[in-house]
């Protein structure tokens, strides 16, 4: 198992967000969830997560579909512990 599927099958789908949100646009961070844990995002989740976050100020609009590190935003809990290094 390599470490993103790791990390998406183990991580709350808030975490994921915060990260992978940077890193993907949003057709294929759904793929890449999908793919590895559909049961996070069965009923509308991932949208709903992005609303929270941008709300929040984690998150921001960026170019090409991708998002930026909003005013808020901090390194998820995973990322602090190195837990998949």
């Amino acid at each position: 198992m390599n470490t993103v599927e790791q990390i998406v099958k183990n991580e709350p789908l808030e975490e994921l967000v915060t990260v992978f949100a940077l890193l993907r646009a949003h057709p294929h961070l759904d793929i890449l969830i999908r793919r590895h844990n559909r049961e996070l995002i069965q009923h509308g989740e991932l949208e709903k997560t992005y609303i929270k976050l941008f709300d929040a100020g984690v998150l921001a609009s960026g170019e090409k579909g991708l998002c930026i590190k909003g005013p808020n935003w901090k390194a998820p809990k995973f990322m602090l512990a190195k837990r998949y290094t």
